[in-house]
């Protein structure tokens, strides 16, 4: 399963599968990996070390004790995605090419969509941003990154009908309204973007386009979220939230 995938395809080295590790055994196995495979590449979103400690420093609901387990790891590629500015993205305070060249910083198989100066050298439109390092190059033709970051500007601005109505009753009294459920604890939230990944990965499998290779799983994460995002943008919590009306 591509969630207990490890850089190179090297995971049936390890002891134990990937999702059965703990969020601490994992960064503590990853300590030697760089070494021993080249990488510490770890998960469905090839997590490197140094971004999982940040992570748990920054998610203070996260503890070493907590199970690598896929819904984790999509809850963990989610938070990424929000750091590297998707809500300002979908605002329009920063460009399509602004937030493309974010998302190559995290994941290096990613396409800049301008050139830039990258982590080693001047880059082209389509390498990857850590372009020169000897280990790392684009996987994705820029012009379909480009496309499905166009396609998810659109949807998450297109206005959208409420998925309930509230229902209106005369009461004597004014009834205290009942808090919002925070967006990262909405069962609907994570089935939405949940279910979208696997309709993703099952249509490019379709189309021999996938053959649950680690390199293009990294790969698919905004391809999900495009699929995703219309029912996600659709719910009142995140339109707040994101101050879309």
């Amino acid at each position: 399963a591509s969630y207990d995938v490890i850089y190179g395809h090297n995971q049936g080295k390890l002891p134990q599968p990937l999702t059965t590790m703990t969020y601490g055994e994992v960064v503590d196995a990853q300590k030697g990996w760089s070494k021993r495979f080249r990488s510490s590449a770890a998960g469905g979103y090839q997590f490197m070390r140094a971004t999982l400690i940040d992570l748990a420093k920054q998610v203070t609901s996260i503890s070493g004790k907590d199970v690598f387990t896929p819904d984790l790891q999509d809850r963990l590629a989610y938070k990424l995605l929000l750091r590297r500015g998707y809500a300002e993205f979908i605002v329009g305070k920063i460009s399509v090419a602004e937030f493309a060249e974010n998302l190559a910083k995290e994941w290096a198989s990613f396409p800049v969509l301008a050139a830039t100066k990258g982590s080693e050298r001047e880059v082209r439109r389509g390498q990857s941003y850590y372009a020169g390092d000897g280990l790392n190059k684009a996987l994705v033709k820029p012009e379909k990154v480009e496309a499905v970051l166009k396609e998810v500007l659109e949807a998450a601005r297109r206005p959208h009908e409420p998925l309930e109505e509230t229902e209106v009753r005369p009461v004597p009294m004014p009834v205290p309204r009942p808090r919002a459920k925070p967006v990262r604890k909405s069962g609907r939230f994570w089935t939405w973007l949940l279910t979208a990944g696997g309709t993703i990965v099952t249509g490019l499998k379709e189309l021999n386009l996938v053959v649950l290779d680690w390199r293009v799983q990294i790969a698919i994460l905004v391809v999900i979220v495009a699929f995703a995002v219309y029912a996600i943008t659709s719910m009142p919590a995140v339109r707040g939230a994101l101050g879309l009306k």
